[in-house]
């Protein structure tokens, strides 16, 4: 689905302006992709910024890109769908980064995971080979015009600050095509490989679970995961590619990782992060079985706080009713994708640094005195919801998903 809003790309056309004659437009633009008339306008560079404090490039591609690669893709996800792996949730038709999440959990809590393998692979987006993403393709789409559209995507560079720059390897984030070129790009060079690893040469239990370019693994022996990593990393570099040394970690955890770190006076085990949540080792607290918890990552809460701060000073001579319709709109959207359970306690110190980051923006309006935080409640009552929980258990959706 096409973003109504989204913005224009190197030719500043908009959706509203283009949407004037739209049928002769598309009739155009159909007659010049069959005629073999059609030609790829570069992305548009932008940044936006990521936890942390760096900044993540975004490629925005112009209406008639977007409208052909929307086109392509569709009919592409009705071939890939059939080949690509179930353990692959990344930008595919039904599936959504908390099944991702689901799938992650149930297969540490019910298969013997002793290891966690966080991989990630350096610049991915930016460095995959035009050459291999091409020849991936061509192992089953045929037809010459979809291959030629793929080849002239790629090749139609990026524009920043006006200046034009040739792109040689990658693929834009933000384009409508490059999360399908992404996915069949690493069905081949990691799902494929990956899965006949886990069934040939593994010594215990394996699961996987891949949401675009972020790789997690379970491994039952160590020895399995520090082979699999070796492999892996002789396989990267064969395409041009290699994996983040700093964000790349072997971590003990699972149901035992608690008990034998114990016994080694090595304190807690470690965590790692997915999909924005860090994962830790827990026990349930009636039952006291190991369960896997999952809060939100500290860098996610504090980017989101960021954004909402620079926000709230851009709106601070607005009505209060208006900037607390947006906070509530934002406030509710965070919640939506983090209210799991075991994740309360942060919700609530989300709302509170919301409430607190509010209320000095509605104090240095004021010319009085400041007030106490009694007076802004009501205020914050009526605008920022209390957090809930929104999402099951992880087991109790997926099994849901996955009866057999």
């Amino acid at each position: 689905m096409l973003q109504r809003k989204a913005s224009p790309g190197v030719d500043g056309v908009t959706w509203q302006e283009y949407e004037n004659g739209l049928e002769d437009r598309l009739t155009d633009l159909h007659g010049r992709v069959h005629r073999g008339a059609y030609r790829a306008q570069p992305s548009r560079r932008v940044y936006i910024p990521k936890a942390g404090g760096r900044q993540r490039p975004l490629g925005i591609a112009a209406v008639e890109d977007k409208v052909v690669q929307q086109a392509v893709v569709t009919i592409l996800n009705q071939i890939y769908e059939v080949d690509f792996k179930g353990f692959s949730y990344g930008f595919r038709p039904g599936r959504s980064p908390h099944q991702a999440l689901d799938a992650l959990t149930v297969g540490i809590q019910r298969k013997k995971v002793n290891w966690i393998l966080d991989a990630d692979v350096m610049g991915f987006f930016d460095n995959l080979s035009h050459e291999w993403a091409l020849r991936f393709i061509e192992h089953r789409v045929a037809d010459q015009r979809i291959l030629r559209l793929i080849r002239k995507w790629l090749k139609a560079g990026v524009s920043e600050d006006g200046q034009w720059s040739e792109t040689n390897r990658g693929t834009p984030q933000g384009a409508v095509a490059s999360p399908l070129i992404a996915n069949v790009y690493l069905h081949y060079l990691f799902d494929l490989w990956a899965d006949v690893w886990r069934r040939k040469a593994a010594r215990g239990d394996v699961i996987i679970v891949r949401y675009a370019d972020d790789l997690v693994l379970g491994f039952q022996q160590r020895a399995d995961a520090v082979r699999f990593l070796e492999q892996f990393k002789e396989r990267l570099a064969k395409f041009g590619l290699e994996l983040h040394p700093d964000k790349t970690r072997l971590i003990e955890f699972g149901r035992y990782a608690a008990r034998e770190r114990k016994r080694r006076g090595e304190g807690k085990p470690e965590t790692f992060n997915f999909l924005g949540f860090t994962h830790f080792c827990g026990q349930r607290h009636k039952t006291e079985t190991f369960t896997v918890w999952r809060i939100t990552a500290k860098k996610r809460m504090v980017a989101k706080l960021k954004i909402i701060k620079a926000e709230l000073q851009r709106r601070k001579h607005d009505r209060t009713s208006q900037v607390g319709v947006w906070l509530r709109s934002v406030v509710t959207g965070y919640y939506q994708y983090h209210a799991v359970p075991g994740n309360i306690d942060q919700l609530r110190i989300f709302q509170r640094r919301v409430n607190r980051l509010w209320r000095n923006v509605l104090v240095r309006r004021s010319q009085r005195a400041r007030k106490k935080w009694e007076k802004f409640a009501p205020v914050f009552e009526r605008w920022i919801p209390a957090p809930r929980v929104l999402h099951p258990y992880p087991d109790t959706r997926f099994y849901a998903t996955h009866p057999s």
